[in-house]
């Protein structure tokens, strides 16, 4: 059974662990404001020298990730804590495929992180040695019908994925994410390899994470929570994130194949 916190607050359970890997979008901020009380707790963890990770699930580098949270209002030093799945991704591309072409799914925003490839561009989808996916096109946002054309016969190329979150808010509105359109190719029966949560790369990369207690904070099951499972680390669900609408938990988790250790309406100290 879950503890809630809401009480007792993060502060109640914070000596149990040496490291925490924090999600940023839904629970640091919604898309457009951050929120103070989860900034408070940041605040509180470096008052007390306790090590954290701003792990999100971006398609971009982590310099990008940075300037937007500048740009809200975070300071430099948390947002040097940030670590996104995009520059996971670049390490893998520059190491293992920087010599193949490769087909770009997404808006053009994202392509910051892949500048240094840009040779290897194709416009061609058919001409790709494997396909990139960052997203969704911006004249296809609530389309996923549409990546089932243009996947038609291409199942037997293999997709990089940088976000292999489903869904995410932006303040009141829910839009696909990159992992929604690697849902697609997979059950046409192609193969994606995935960077990011729930996936353990992202978290050895991020951070020394050997013989040490760790929290992840998040509010998504499939990655933040089962990120945690699959490394048993202990976790701790914010309920007010992409899940807010379902009204039974224990289903809810079920559902997901997930466990939690610990719950929150909302990330408080």
């Amino acid at each position: 059974m879950a503890k809630n916190l809401d009480k007792k607050g993060l502060k109640s359970i914070i000596g149990e662990f040496d490291l925490l890997f924090i999600d940023i979008w839904g629970v640091l901020h919604n898309g457009i404001n951050l929120y103070d009380q989860s900034v408070e707790v940041l605040n509180e963890l470096e008052k007390k020298n306790i090590e954290y990770i701003l792990l999100t699930n971006a398609p971009r580098p982590n310099d990008t990730v940075i300037n937007f949270l500048n740009k809200m209002g975070l300071d430099n030093k948390k947002c040097k804590k940030v670590f996104t799945s995009g520059e996971a991704a670049l390490k893998y591309l520059k190491s293992e495929l920087q010599n193949l072409k490769f087909y770009h799914i997404g808006p053009p925003r994202d392509f910051d992180l892949f500048k240094l490839l840009e040779k290897n561009k194709v416009k061609n989808i058919n001409e790709s040695d494997f396909l990139l996916c960052t997203g969704l096109f911006d004249n296809f946002e609530d389309d996923l019908n549409f990546y089932k054309k243009i996947f038609k016969n291409c199942t037997e190329k293999k997709m990089i994925c940088t976000n292999p979150d489903l869904i995410v808010d932006r303040g009141d509105q829910t839009e696909f994410c990159a992992g929604s359109v690697a849902k697609v190719f997979e059950d046409m029966g192609g193969k994606v390899e995935y960077f990011g949560k729930p996936y353990p790369l992202v978290y050895n990369q991020s951070a020394d994470i050997k013989n040490k207690r760790i929290l992840c904070i998040g509010d998504n099951l499939n990655t933040d929570i089962k990120g945690a499972n699959l490394q048993n680390f202990s976790s701790l669900f914010i309920l007010s994130g992409i899940h807010k609408n379902s009204k039974d938990l224990n289903k809810l988790l079920s559902n997901h194949k997930v466990r939690v250790d610990y719950t929150q309406s909302k990330l408080l100290w």
